[in-house]
């Protein structure tokens, strides 16, 4: 049996199926064809019902899970691991000074319309209209050239954004855990209702399985991961995956559940 996965090339994401898409585990007969992107064309083709199985942002899952189950392992579900909404340094203004209402004001790029990314800005700061929406590896440029006042920054540029010169205005994963006393939830694996339900429990279930295997094999960061990071050494990949891969990729559980089903009522 053969179907479509697609998730994004991200290292935590390579990391967590590496072993299931290389065959590094028994996959029992199962097979597939996979799609890498980042995780805005991932949310449009949930929407359109392109995939098989795909990550997406839980900022979506609303739209989506009508046709979609979702599965408890691979996600990305966590304590301080949110997006940042960053800046560049200023004569004038420091982050510590920027009110609700002058961020208000401020042109923000946003790593797509759909994403929790967005979805965790739009709670902090709701009347904030003036949003550029880019591929989330575009927005450190765009706040250092002036396209944009600020950005909302995820993935790697964590790790990278102070090194460019670029200052923190709010970590707005910091907020959602104060405000909702619930673990971030960012992103999260589907697969499509018309699959049979003991496919997708055995995929869950694999899914879980390649996590275990890459975690025996940790540190080390395989081939693959490396192959499809984009331009990062492998001590920013060590900290992309220690930050997003965890218990809660291994299983939701009740707590995680909780998180996602708070989000999709918002």
């Amino acid at each position: 049996m053969k179907f479509s996965l697609a998730f994004s090339p991200c290292p935590n994401d390579t990391f967590i199926f590496d072993a299931l898409v290389n065959q590094k585990i028994d996959t029992q007969g199962i097979s597939f064809e996979v799609f890498l992107e980042d995780v805005q064309t991932l949310n449009e083709w949930a929407i359109q019902g392109k995939m098989d199985f795909s990550k997406i942002s839980y900022g979506v899952w609303s739209k989506v899970q009508y046709q979609y189950h979702l599965l408890n392992s691979g996600g990305a579900l966590g304590k301080g691991v949110g997006p940042l909404l960053i800046t560049k340094p200023s004569t004038i203004n420091s982050p510590k000074n920027y009110t609700q209402e002058a961020i208000d004001q401020m042109t923000i790029a946003i790593p797509g319309e759909n994403t929790t990314a967005h979805l965790l800005f739009s709670l902090a700061y709701p009347n904030a209209t003036k949003k550029v929406f880019k591929v989330f590896h575009e927005i450190e440029n765009a706040v250092l050239n002036g396209e944009v006042d600020a950005g909302v920054i995820i993935h790697e540029n964590r790790f990278t954004y102070e090194s460019r010169g670029l200052e923190k205005i709010i970590d707005l994963g910091a907020y959602w855990e104060e405000t909702q006393q619930l673990p971030i939830p960012l992103g999260g694996i589907i697969a499509k209702k018309t699959i049979d339900p003991t496919i997708i429990q055995q995929v869950d279930a694999l899914i879980n399985e390649s996590i275990k295997y890459a975690f025996a094999n940790y540190p080390t960061v395989a081939p693959y991961v490396i192959e499809h990071a984009q331009e990062m050494s492998e001590d920013v990949m060590r900290q992309h995956i220690n930050l997003y891969v965890n218990n809660f990729s291994l299983n939701l559980g009740s707590e995680g559940h909780a998180a996602v089903e708070k989000l999709t009522r918002i």
